[in-house]
């Protein structure tokens, strides 16, 4: 067994820093819709995702299998510094996407950049293009439909068994399956994504020869990469939080406690069989089928198509910017240590831009998004389908108010600015 050299030693941290963004990155998939409905408080519920990330970690090497020896033929050529380049593009993506806040896949940014570096280092050959197909392709367009009608189902499911029963009677019981299935969620998320870091890892310390092809991931490596995620996640990705609970649907309880089982269901069963599937995808199509799955529930179809054409983006643009910093990278240490000085300078300029319009746990349920004072727009379809099915509880709030107006009860004072007269600041809010 040879030592670790400088090279491998900075794929190492580079691969840490990766499994961090994507920590934080990720979280909105497990806790958005927890703390959008205020089962729990924001700062609980980061901390709750970070420990059930790490624990998460240790429960199977499936998935890392797949990215160490499944989707690169380890015997291709491949070295460190390709590695390094596919994840410096993977990061690079996902630090774009958190600071528009739009829930890409961590998953596919990774993918994308090994994959990049890889065919421009050593050619369309080094890739195993069936088990890229059958274990990423596949699932990134099965796994948001299947938990999306999971979710649907479940959604009308559970609606029909709250009967008539008093929403607000019932919504602290919903309150507390949120809780549970989130935290199912976060177990799943560090079962499938920390291990994606544990698999590039184990492939560059096999590229690098200091552990044998076909090895499992040592254990000092689960336990950086659980710790790494876990870290990530406690920060919070907050931009993504504020999307994924307030900017594709309208979330209640029942349906924030339907979209959680449903996803980490998926996610689970798939990181039993080794599918290196997006979370993101999964969580976001559940959001979509409890949107759709409750009476007089929209989904936000602007948000939602400018999630899906970013994920259609994520897997082409991580890999272009790794395929060009594989090619510096292979020039040797100047190459090597110029990809590095400009990842970083890239990650730095992108955070003081985070800073002017700042996203945190204080504001990460306001109804406007990042980089905007206005709230999200409806969008065509939206307005469209509230003019022939709009919210029941949206309308009732609206008729109480117009009778209150007719009999002269004048109930209007305090209304925020933008609320027309005699209609309660709590029907504007339901109808939002």
């Amino acid at each position: 067994m040879e030592h670790i050299t400088l090279l491998i030693g900075i794929v190492i941290v580079t691969a840490l820093v990766f499994d961090f963004t994507n920590g934080f990155h990720d979280t909105a998939n497990a806790m958005a819709t927890t703390i959008s409905t205020g089962a729990l408080k924001p700062k609980t519920a980061v901390a709750m995702s970070a420990v059930l990330n790490l624990v998460g970690a240790f429960l199977s090497i499936e998935v890392a299998k797949t990215i160490s020896s499944g989707i690169i033929d380890e015997s291709s050529g491949i070295r460190p510094e390709v590695i390094f380049a596919g994840l410096v593009g993977a990061i690079i993506w996902n630090l774009l996407t958190w600071l528009a806040g739009l829930p890409s896949s961590s998953s596919h940014a990774l993918m994308g950049g090994l994959l990049g570096a890889t065919v421009a280092s050593a050619g369309i050959g080094a890739v195993n293009g069936g088990t890229v197909v059958m274990k990423v392709l596949i699932p990134a367009v099965a796994a948001p439909l299947v938990a999306g009608l999971a979710a649907l189902f479940a959604t009308r499911l559970t609606y029909r068994a709250a009967g008539k029963a008093d929403e607000q009677q019932t919504a602290k019981g919903y309150r507390t399956g949120q809780i549970t299935s989130a935290a199912l969620v976060s177990l799943a998320h560090g079962t499938n994504d920390a291990q994606k870091t544990m698999g590039v890892i184990t492939l560059a310390l096999i590229t690098g020869g200091v552990i044998a092809p076909q090895a499992d991931p040592p254990t000092w490596v689960i336990v950086s990469a659980g710790l790494a995620i876990a870290l990530g996640t406690y920060l919070g990705g907050w931009r993504i939080i504020r999307t994924m609970g307030n900017g594709i649907t309208d979330i209640k309880p029942p349906q924030g406690f339907a979209a959680q089982t449903s996803a980490a269901v998926t996610i689970l069963a798939s990181s039993h069989i080794g599918f290196s599937l997006s979370t993101t995808h999964v969580c976001s199509g559940a959001v979509m089928g409890s949107g759709l799955g409750r009476k007089g529930g929209i989904v936000r179809w602007s948000t939602a198509a400018r999630m899906v054409a970013g994920w259609g983006l994520t897997l082409p643009a991580a890999g272009i910017v790794a395929a060009g910093a594989a090619l510096l990278a292979q020039q040797g240490d100047w190459g090597v240590s110029t990809v590095a000085v400009l990842a970083v300078a890239v990650g730095a300029g992108i955070w003081l831009l985070s800073r002017r319009q700042p996203v945190d746990h204080t504001n990460v349920n306001d109804a406007t998004l990042p980089g905007s004072s206005e709230p999200e727009p409806a969008g065509v379809v939206t307005a469209a389908l509230r003019t022939v099915a709009p919210p029941p509880a949206a309308a009732a709030v609206h008729a109480k108010a117009a009778s209150a107006a007719e009999a002269g009860d004048g109930n209007t004072q305090g209304a925020p600015e933008g609320v027309p007269e005699g209609v309660p600041a709590a029907a504007q809010h339901a109808d939002a």
